[in-house]
């Protein structure tokens, strides 16, 4: 059995593929909290990547229902047919279209299902999946009939920590918080994105960004991903390394807030 790795593109802890492993062994969902930036989505990516398997996300928004994920009934096509079309509108299966847990079910091949900053949703929604991340099965009333999982997806959700999960929910998942990186596992992750990058310029770039994390002052402070579109900027841009100790070119990459681009307007070593 193929095992759980990082990737050229992701660098994940040992402690991360350790969890992600007794995740699937345990065939429970792996619930993922960090702040922003720590590569939370990127891990069903590398983990879709290192298994060969397709990767479903199902993207949450504010809006999202539990049944969006399972499967949509298009009453509005029916009706439209069954004014102006001639296809047989008593076949009501035509009008079902699956979500993305549906597509997850029905796949001939097992698959990594995403589902996205859960937290946004609203607060009773996680415990509504919570028999078909049991049972791996739902019913749809329309046309009497039960999809089945034919195999059993690796489920991993993601969540800011916008709002606190319910605990029947949690009691079903294998939980991982990603602590953010360190000086020593960022100069991996930037390697593995700009193999190339000049190692003072890396260097400088990284003290920086650390002494900027540092600050209590921010609202927002930078995150890897800023910190990867950061460097790049630096190097287009031919920054000179030693500059970078009494200055912050390009600080609009970092900080994307107004307040901390002014409290560090006149940043010094």
């Amino acid at each position: 059995m193929k095992e759980i790795h990082s990737t050229e593109n992701y660098i994940a802890s040992p402690e991360l593929l350790r969890v992600t492993e007794i995740a699937r062994a345990l065939e429970k969902p792996l619930l993922i909290k960090g702040e922003p930036g720590t590569g939370k989505t990127m891990l069903a990516q590398a983990v879709a990547d290192s298994l060969g398997m397709e990767l479903l996300i199902w993207n949450i928004k504010s809006t999202t229902k539990a049944q969006d994920g399972l499967y949509v009934y298009d009453t509005v096509a029916r009706l439209y047919d069954s004014q102006f079309g001639e296809s047989n509108v008593n076949d009501i299966s035509k009008y079902i279209k699956l979500g993305k847990m549906g597509e997850a079910f029905e796949s001939d091949k097992q698959v990594v299902l995403l589902i996205d900053e859960i937290d946004k949703a609203d607060l009773e929604f996680p415990n509504d999946l919570l028999w078909e991340l049991d049972r791996m099965e739902f019913y749809i009333p329309e046309t009497k009939r039960t999809v089945c999982a034919k195999h059993r997806p690796i489920v991993i959700v993601t969540s800011n920590a916008e709002k606190e999960l319910p605990d029947a929910f949690l009691r079903r998942c294998i939980f991982h918080y990603i602590a953010f990186p360190n000086r020593d596992m960022m100069e991996e992750i930037i390697h593995a994105h700009y193999p190339k990058l000049q190692e003072d310029l890396l260097d400088q770039a990284l003290e920086q960004f650390y002494r900027l994390r540092q600050r209590s002052d921010l609202q927002k402070k930078p995150s890897t991903s800023e910190l990867l579109d950061w460097v790049q900027a630096l190097s287009i841009g031919g920054i000179e390394p030693k500059s970078l100790k009494d200055t912050l070119p390009f600080a609009g990459v970092l900080l994307k807030k107004t307040e901390d681009l002014d409290a560090v307007a006149s940043y010094r070593r």
